[in-house]
C-alpha cells in the first residue's frame, strides 16, 4: 500500500512538472488545424466566441498586450488591417493572455500600463482600437490552445476556421519604417481572393508570454528590493539648485515630501513603483525630505520601509523658505511637490499636491528621453 502511494505521488509530481513546462510554452497551432473555440470577455463587457465572427470569411486573431514595446509598435498596423479589410468582412480580434500577476515591474519600462483587464480598457480608449480586445489572462486557456510564442503573434483562419497563417504581422518591429515582408496582409489578401497563402508560417518577434508559472518572478523581484541599500544624504541650497539644473543625461523625477505630511506618505509607494519600473531606462527618481534635519533617522526609517533604493536627500537647513526657493521659486510651499525635469534643467511638469500616478507614468514613457519603443 505504501509503495503504491509512493508511485502515485511520483506520478503526480511528474504530471505537475509536465503541466508547468507546458504552461511555459505550449505547442503552437499547426497550419490546417481547426481554430479552438473560446469564451472570453471583451473590454466592452460582452462575451466573444468563434460564433461571434461566424459571418466573416477570414478571421485574424492577434495575441498581444498593453505593456510590450513591440506590441505597442504594431497597434496602428493592426488597426489598419482591420479598416482595410472591413469591406471584405474580415474579422480582426486581439486577445491579451498575459497573467498580470506574473509581470515584474522591471518588465514595464516601456509602458504606462500593465496587462490587467481594467488597464486594457484604458489602452484601447487611448489608441482608439477599432477591433475587439479580449482578456484571457485569468486562466490562459485560449493561449494554451493556440500557443502564441510572443506578443504580437497573429493566427489567420479561412472560412472553415482552418489555420492558414501564423507568425509575425510583418518584418518591422517599430512604429515607423516600411516593411519588406507584409506576411499577415499577404495572407489575408490571398484568402479573400480564394488563393493559397504564399507564406503560411513565419517566426515572430516580441515580448515573451507571461504565463501563470512565472508568478514566482514577481515575488523574487520584491525579495531582491529588500536587499538593496537605502540611504539618506543631507543637501544644502546649492545642492538643490544643482539637482534642478539636471546636468545628467536622464529624465529626472523629483518629489519633495515629509514624514508628517499625510498625502506625501500615502503617495510615496507610487513613486517607488515608478522607480522600479523605469530605473533601467534613462530615468531617475530623487526624493527630498522636508523634515527638520534632526528627524533624519525617522525619515530614513520610512524610506527603508518603502525599499527606497533611489537617491534620497534631506534638506540640511531648518528654514523651509530657503528650501522652496532652491527647488522652484514658483512653488507656493504646500507638500507634496513634484517636478519632472529633462536633462539641461527644463521643467516639463510641476505639481503642488498629490500626483496622478497613471498620468505621471504616461508623461515619463512618452518623454523623448525615455520612449515606448526600442
Amino acid at each position: 500500500m505504501r509503495a503504491c502511494c509512493r508511485i502515485m505521488l511520483v506520478l503526480f509530481v511528474f504530471a505537475a512538472s509536465i503541466h508547468v513546462l507546458h504552461a511555459e510554452q505550449p505547442e503552437t497551432l499547426k497550419i490546417g488545424a481547426q481554430a479552438p473555440d473560446f469564451n472570453l470577455t471583451g473590454i466592452d463587457g460582452k462575451k466573444y466566441t468563434l460564433k461571434t465572427f461566424a459571418a466573416s470569411p477570414v478571421l485574424a486573431i492577434v495575441f498581444t498586450c498593453n505593456h510590450c514595446p513591440t506590441a505597442q509598435a504594431y497597434e496602428e498596423r493592426i488597426k489598419k488591417l482591420t479598416s482595410d479589410f472591413k469591406a471584405s468582412k474580415v474579422a480582426v480580434v486581439a486577445i491579451s493572455s498575459n497573467d498580470p500577476k506574473a509581470i515584474r515591474l522591471d518588465e514595464l519600462g516601456y509602458t504606462d500600463l500593465s496587462d490587467t483587464y481594467e488597464e486594457m480598457k484604458v489602452r484601447a480608449k487611448d489608441m482608439a482600437y477599432n477591433f475587439p480586445y479580449l482578456f484571457d489572462g485569468d486562466d490562459q486557456k485560449t493561449a494554451l490552445a493556440y500557443g502564441p510564442v510572443a506578443t504580437p503573434h497573429i493566427f489567420i483562419f479561412d472560412k472553415d476556421r482552418k489555420l492558414q497563417y501564423n507568425g509575425r504581422i510583418d518584418d518591422v518591429e517599430k512604429p515607423s519604417g516600411t516593411p519588406k515582408n507584409t506576411d499577415a496582409r499577404n495572407a489575408i489578401e490571398a484568402l479573400v481572393a480564394g488563393k493559397p497563402v504564399p507564406v503560411p508560417t513565419t517566426k515572430t518577434f516580441g515580448c515573451s508570454m507571461k504565463w501563470i508559472s512565472k508568478e514566482h518572478g514577481v515575488q523574487d523581484e520584491q525579495a531582491a528590493w529588500a536587499k538593496e541599500p537605502v540611504t539618506l544624504e543631507s543637501i544644502d541650497e546649492a545642492g538643490l539648485k544643482e539637482l534642478i539644473q539636471n546636468k545628467s543625461d536622464k529624465l529626472r523625477l523629483i518629489n519633495v515630501w515629509a514624514t508628517w505630511c499625510g498625502p506625501c506618505v500615502t503617495e510615496f509607494p507610487d513613486f517607488m513603483t515608478m522607480h522600479h519600473i523605469y530605473r533601467q531606462r534613462d530615468f531617475e527618481f530623487i526624493s527630498i525630505s522636508a523634515d527638520n534635519p534632526d528627524k533624519k533617522p525617522k525619515a530614513l526609517k520610512f524610506l527603508q520601509g518603502k525599499f527606497a533604493s533611489n537617491k534620497n536627500y534631506i534638506f540640511s537647513v531648518e528654514d523651509k523658505y530657503k528650501l522652496i526657493e532652491a527647488v522652484d521659486p514658483k512653488w507656493q510651499g504646500a507638500l507634496p511637490y513634484t517636478l519632472l525635469v529633462e536633462p539641461g534643467g527644463k521643467i516639463v511638469y510641476a505639481k503642488q499636491g498629490p500626483i496622478d500616478p497613471h498620468q505621471m507614468k504616461k508623461l515619463i514613457v512618452e518623454n523623448k528621453y525615455v520612449g515606448r519603443y526600442y
